[in-house]
């Protein structure tokens, strides 16, 4: 409003709560002002008259700013301007949401996000408006800080005992109870592991996108999460009882989905383990989840659209056939022969029945996928009965080559 705050502190505390201080933010504005945790919860508001919009007004309801809104923000670059500046963003009016004219900034500790101040304002804002803005971020710091300290010491608490449950330190089901309810987590009905696997450890930058876009998509409960180098680590619960495993598998691909395409991270990789009742199990669906991590490294093509354990199939044996083969010192005579007859003609039968098998066989799809005719591909096939002797309508033989084809891979 271009109003003259003179030399003196506009912020001379002490300020008893982060109530007080947005009401003397508002009053030296004349607008009305919001303080917000990092993924936009409501910490304070200040009073105001009739005159606000529909986006704070639906705010103050929920006690967190609407997912609408934080969408729209997210695509008219707001937030990521906020995420890396420490100046005061002007925001024009986004009436599609209900949202005002606003100016808003981080509240930040080095590099690391407190949360956000925010003012719905009607005029335009001038550098001394901006000035004061700054001033009052810096304030709000102190006040949050102090409440972090609490909440961090509440977390690290939390991320001891999520450790204890991911690394077997914890397996009588009386004790984890006991622990849950000391640190008020809630442990009660189907719960899975889910851990996303990045190129490169997380770092801070990127750890404040996962957190805001975890806390903003509100898919599934989040009971607990850690990081560990480049994986992140949460342990969920499905709002649905009708179809949970289909909604833990919608979170990881929008996850991944989501993510690559918001932070432009090119290698992300999703996994959830089995659903378990009984919270003794949160171990077991964790290295279900690592095991899904391991086969997608390894059969990438093969299982690129399978993000859970259940969903695995035969792959979640696919380790033990391999040991046992090796100390069994099994050869499967199809694929010797056919290996065999490959180098000796130079041709390519045993590809040919590998992506046979793995389209299922399907003649099409895998003629398609080899890049040749369906005669041509039919042709190899009746080629391979000829030296093999193997029946392509046998289920039983089409199983063991497939897996023995698979297990091949392993030992490359």
């Amino acid at each position: 409003m271009g109003t003259n705050y003179g030399s003196q502190d506009p912020f001379k505390g002490p300020f008893r709560s982060l109530e007080e201080l947005a009401d003397r933010i508002s009053d030296l504005l004349h607008c009305p002002v919001t303080i917000e945790d990092s993924n936009h919860r409501i910490l304070a508001y200040s009073t105001h008259d009739e005159n606000v919009d529909p986006a704070r007004i639906a705010t103050i309801m929920r006690r967190k700013v609407p997912e609408n809104v934080i969408k729209t923000l997210w695509k008219n670059g707001v937030i990521p301007q906020l995420f890396e500046s420490e100046e005061p963003v002007i925001i024009p009016a986004i009436e599609e949401v209900g949202l005002g004219k606003r100016v808003a900034i981080s509240v930040r500790k080095n590099n690391e996000i407190l949360g956000f101040i925010w003012a719905q304002v009607h005029w335009d804002v001038t550098d001394e408006d901006l000035d004061l803005f700054k001033k009052a971020a810096k304030v709000v710091k102190n006040q949050m800080l102090q409440l972090q300290i609490k909440k961090r010491k509440s977390e690290e608490d939390h991320k001891e005992f999520f450790w204890q449950l991911l690394t077997e330190h914890l397996t009588d089901l009386e004790t984890i109870q006991s622990q849950a309810r000391k640190y008020h987590i809630q442990l009660e009905g189907s719960l899975a592991i889910v851990v996303f696997e990045f190129e490169e450890d997380i770092h801070q930058s990127l750890e404040r996108h996962i957190h805001y876009y975890i806390e903003a998509s509100r898919q599934v409960s989040i009971v607990c999460s850690a990081i560990d180098s480049n994986q992140l680590i949460l342990l969920v619960r499905p709002h649905s009882s009708e179809a949970p495993g289909k909604e833990i598998n919608d979170f990881v691909k929008t996850f991944v989905d989501k993510l690559q395409d918001r932070v432009n991270v090119e290698f992300l990789k999703g996994a959830a383990g089995t659903l378990y009742k009984n919270p003794v199990h949160i171990q077991d669906s964790y290295k279900e989840a690592l095991h899904v991590l391991s086969i997608k490294d390894r059969f990438p093509n093969e299982v690129e659209g399978i993000y859970s354990y259940q969903e695995l199939g035969i792959y979640q044996f696919i380790d033990f056939l391999y040991e046992k083969r090796i100390r069994d010192h099994y050869t499967n005579q199809y694929i010797e022969t056919l290996r065999e007859y490959d180098q000796k003609h130079r041709t390519d039968l045993l590809e040919t029945v590998s992506e046979f098998l793995r389209c299922d066989s399907n003649v099409n799809e895998a003629a398609k996928a080899l890049h040749v005719h369906a005669n041509t591909l039919n042709y190899r096939l009746k080629r391979v009965t000829n030296l093999t002797g193997l029946n392509f309508k046998d289920p039983n033989q089409k199983i063991t080559l497939y897996l023995d084809l698979m297990i091949e891979r392993l030992k490359q």
